[in-house]
């Protein structure tokens, strides 16, 4: 890495947690009871094995058959969830290692090791597969489709003749209004692998904690204002002593864990440079208006000469292509440009964790990696390039329309079945069919966890229980049953 890449910060704050205690190997059910590597015939690190946990799993499989930007795609280039997942996953290792070399090679940290450097890969190639583990089917259009269900709909359900709202706690619902695909992925891998027992995949805790990107209830969202960790809720009022727990065991006490922003960078190189890639060769996008789009970067008042221009690589790229006479020159300049783009926005995260090292750790700082780096004006015309010229056109918009007339239907059947179910209350017919369909998993959690509860908490539990299903389904499964529902032919 080279000073000409990416801006140097100034970082003067040291927390007293420690890598050792932040790359806890802890589970909820440990027999090794902590954070030692004990002396074993199965010589894979905790972490190697939470590898081989994820991708054993059923939630992990259907992300094949999740979108990403194309719902129902039938291209066999575009991506999935699955395929941005494991992109993720490659970039994020890859931050590791610059990263943890980084550690060692300027000794910021004495007691970092090469082990820890090691554990810290496998840690972010796990947190990788499994960060959009818990979103539910037509990308993160569901979830605000979701939101705006309960947004129309929550003040209007009824239980035994009263309005459900006055059942639960300002936590409870404001979890509906929030509803939030961060938060239902931590809560999928800790509580509806109800495989073993209660307790999920039973990851451990050092990988739970790097997936959960905002550490704050659904009450705290906007707590910290300019602080990226309030920006979304992190975990549901269900769900909030596992988080305690995590949060306990690993030393980070509301903060962020310092890998969740090298997660954070991984996710927003692979999306934003994905959706370009996507866009072009769906047609959203050509070569001639990403290089108008880079010309005006490339022409900004801000911008400063550095190591790398997007503009000059696309156009060289063109060029090479020429001079091979390829019958598409600007097919092979964009692939190829995503290509350098993602080099040098990977060089760019790494300087933004390193230089800023001190506060990562202390805690204290509050934005993402390439804040006042090279690349993030390029990041930010990624990302409006995108909006503008793919989530923000009629044939997305004809999709979405679609996407949120299922998912409606499907919430409206699912909520009003579970509202009365293991109620005591008589149920229609109807809904006891609906309840047949949800996963044993996630009705033998919701039982496991509803013990010993109050009615509102009970009440609470079983609108969870309608997410949860909803959420694990595939967009194919999710389409399939609303035509089942409605009878279509």
């Amino acid at each position: 890495m080279t000073d000409e890449i990416c801006r140097f910060g100034e970082g003067k704050e040291r927390s007293d947690v420690k890598w050792e205690q932040l790359l806890s190997t802890r589970r909820s059910r440990s027999p090794a009871g902590g954070r030692r590597y004990e002396r074993q015939t199965d010589l894979r690190s905790e972490f190697e094995k939470d590898y081989h946990r994820i991708i054993g799993s059923a939630s992990f499989r259907r992300l094949q058959d999740k979108t990403q930007v194309f719902p129902l795609d039938q291209s066999d280039f575009i991506r999935t969830r699955l395929t941005h997942s494991l992109e993720v996953s490659s970039f994020a290792k890859s931050l590791g290692q610059n990263i943890g070399e980084n550690i060692l090679a300027y000794r910021k940290d004495p007691s970092f090791t090469m082990r820890m450097k090691e554990d810290i890969c496998n840690i972010l190639q796990c947190a990788g597969l499994i960060h959009d583990i818990g979103n539910p089917p037509f990308g993160h259009f569901g979830e605000t489709a979701i939101r705006e269900w309960f947004e129309r709909n929550l003040p209007k359900l009824l239980y035994r003749g009263q309005p459900v709202e006055q059942f639960l706690t300002p936590q409870m619902r404001e979890d509906f209004y929030h509803f939030e695909g961060n938060a239902q992925a931590l809560r999928l891998v800790t509580k509806l692998h109800f495989l073993v027992d209660e307790r999920g995949m039973n990851l451990t805790y050092a990988l739970l904690n790097t997936i959960i990107k905002y550490p704050v209830s659904s009450l705290e969202i906007g707590k910290y204002p300019g602080d990226i960790r309030s920006k979304k809720m992190g975990y549901y009022c269900a769900d909030e002593a596992v988080f305690r727990e995590i949060q306990k065991e690993t030393g980070t006490d509301g903060r962020r864990h310092p890998l969740t922003f090298i997660l954070e960078a991984a996710d927003d190189i692979a999306y934003k440079t994905a959706d370009i890639e996507d866009a072009f060769v769906k047609g959203f996008l050509s070569y001639s208006l990403l290089e108008e789009e880079l010309k005006k970067l490339d022409g900004s008042a801000s911008s400063e000469e550095h190591a790398f221009s997007p503009l000059q690589k696309l156009q060289q790229l063109y060029g090479r292509a020429k001079d091979m006479e390829m019958e598409n020159p600007e097919e092979y300049a964009v692939k190829n440009w995503i290509v350098r783009v993602q080099g040098f926005l990977i060089n760019c995260a790494t300087f933004g964790f390193t230089s800023h090292y001190d506060e990562i750790m202390a805690g204290s700082w509050k934005h993402d990696l390439f804040y006042r780096t090279y690349a993030e004006e390029l990041m930010e015309m990624l990302g409006d390039l995108a909006l503008r010229r793919v989530f923000m056109s009629e044939a997305i918009y004809h999709m979405e329309v679609e996407e949120a007339a299922m998912l409606n239907c499907l919430m409206e059947e699912f909520v009003r079945a579970v509202i009365s179910y293991d109620s005591g209350d008589e149920q229609r017919p109807m809904d006891r069919r609906l309840i047949s369909f949800i996963s044993d998993n996630y009705k033998n959690a919701y039982r496991y966890h509803a013990r010993g509860k109050t009615e509102g908490e009970r009440l609470y539990l079983r609108l969870l229980l309608a997410t949860d299903y909803i959420c694990g389904m595939t967009d194919s499964y999710a389409k399939r049953l609303y035509q089942e529902l409605k009878a279509i032919l």
